[in-house]
């Protein structure tokens, strides 16, 4: 089975939305001794993007789930002058390296973000309106035409993390990992199945603050001959070896006649074996069971284990949570270092973001009609090529009324009317607006 079987998964399915472009104006040049200035009515701002970004400082998709809805900033509509209207704000959302994007509907990849600060744009903004100023010509001098912005794409997607634990939890199956991750997390441990083994790893992801989270993994039954395949078996310790901390815990209180001080030994050596850059990763070792101890014995077991190991120990109990905030506090100290040294604390300077074009749905010159019947009367013209004029321009405004009509009538208007057995004085619905059929 392949390292990768065991990577372990999260997911979460949001629903993201481009910003719709802002509308182009309306408007005519007001200036003293310019009693009919031209049009200069400005066009609408884009819609803004919404962006992925893989970012290494954190490590799930806990802060995407207060939400289901990510949408990017409006444009904003143009103003006379020619002034162009500002474009919506990008929206940028950070997630974990190793994230899968998916469509939720198709299953489709969008993208795979596995390298540190990778972006893709996952919902484009709608291009702006024009402003009337376009739409001048020798035959619409004054032209009272301007475009409505297009909308922004919208899409449901699945964010399906390949989660890669940031700090790896070893030491023999009765020293209390499990218990220490439950209340580390302040939850009940993820719990991944495997099928090339019957023990279970655990996983859980540690919030210290906003922006600050790590996962810790227990690597379930390391036992001698581990890194010859025997018991856990070398994809878990494939596992640990990107881990940026061992944790390793011992039984401080001895309770099942073991000595700590031999067991830590032992588990040390496996690790060695495996891999010598897996040994060289910065190591915290942590007594857990300290509850059974009285304060004398304590003192007396933590000096022994560090004269013998030249290690510190930092003493927790599971049961109480005593020693558990200075643990957590340790660890984050030593991944949030770790990875500011790898990735920095900020996007490199030269990874610049690419946006591609925004919406923007050409208008067809021709288009299909029918002629809907609604009682005796009164008819609609049905199209889908006239929708989306519509969407574009205000029918209302009597410039966009003839330019509408004058697609239309080029598009067979009349002759599908008389067919449909229109007459004069029946009335005709182009969109919400009403006409008198005239021949």
């Amino acid at each position: 089975m392949s390292s990768e079987k065991a990577d372990f998964l999260d997911t979460i399915t949001i629903t993201v939305k481009g910003g719709d472009g802002g509308n182009g104006v309306v408007s005519f040049r007001r200036e003293k001794y310019v009693p009919k200035g031209g049009p200069d009515g400005g066009d609408g701002g884009d819609g803004g993007f919404v962006f992925l970004r893989a970012n290494p400082q954190i490590s799930s998709l806990v802060h995407l789930a207060e939400e289901d809805r990510y949408y990017a900033e409006n444009g904003k509509s143009g103003m006379g002058r020619k002034k162009h209207g500002r474009n919506g704000k990008d929206l940028i959302i950070d997630v974990p390296v190793g994230t899968v994007v998916k469509d939720a509907y198709t299953g489709e990849i969008i993208a795979d973000l596995d390298e540190p600060w990778k972006v893709v744009c996952v919902a484009r903004g709608g291009k702006g309106g024009r402003g009337n100023v376009h739409f001048k010509s020798p035959t619409m001098r004054a032209p009272r035409v301007a475009e409505r912005g297009e909308k922004g794409e919208r899409k449901t997607i699945t964010l399906e993390l390949k989660l890669l634990a940031d700090a790896g939890m070893v030491g023999y199956p009765n020293v209390g990992k499990s218990s220490l991750i439950s209340r580390l997390s302040n939850a009940r441990p993820k719990i991944a199945n495997y099928h090339f083994t019957t023990l279970v790893p655990n996983l859980g992801v540690v919030r210290i603050a906003p922006g600050k989270e790590f996962v810790i993994a227990d690597i379930p039954g390391l036992i001698e001959g581990a890194s010859e395949g025997r018991g856990l078996g070398n994809i878990f310790l494939r596992h640990v070896e990107r881990c940026h901390l061992i944790v390793h815990v011992i039984d401080i209180s001895g309770i099942e006649g073991r000595d700590p001080v031999e067991d830590y030994f032992k588990i040390r050596e496996e690790l060695e074996k495996f891999s010598p850059n897996l040994a060289e990763k910065p190591e915290i070792v942590v007594g857990n069971k300290v509850d059974m101890l009285s304060l004398d014995e304590r003192k007396d077991r933590k000096e022994k284990f560090t004269k013998r190991t030249g290690k510190d120990i930092l003493l927790v109990s599971a049961i109480t949570g005593e020693g558990l905030d200075e643990l957590k506090k340790t660890i984050w100290n030593i991944i949030g270092n770790s990875k500011k040294v790898l990735y920095g604390g900020k996007p490199p300077e030269d990874v610049k973001i690419k946006k591609p074009a925004p919406v923007w749905r050409e208008l067809p010159k021709r288009i299909d009609i029918s002629v809907e019947k609604i009682r005796d009367g009164e008819y609609r013209i049905v199209s889908e090529g006239l929708k989306v004029w519509l969407r574009r321009f205000d029918i209302n405004e009597k410039d966009m009324r003839l330019m509408i009509l004058d697609v239309l009538e080029k598009s067979g208007l009349t002759s599908k009317l008389k067919e449909a057995g229109v007459k004069a004085g029946d009335t005709v619905y182009i969109g919400d607006f009403a006409f008198e059929f005239i021949e």
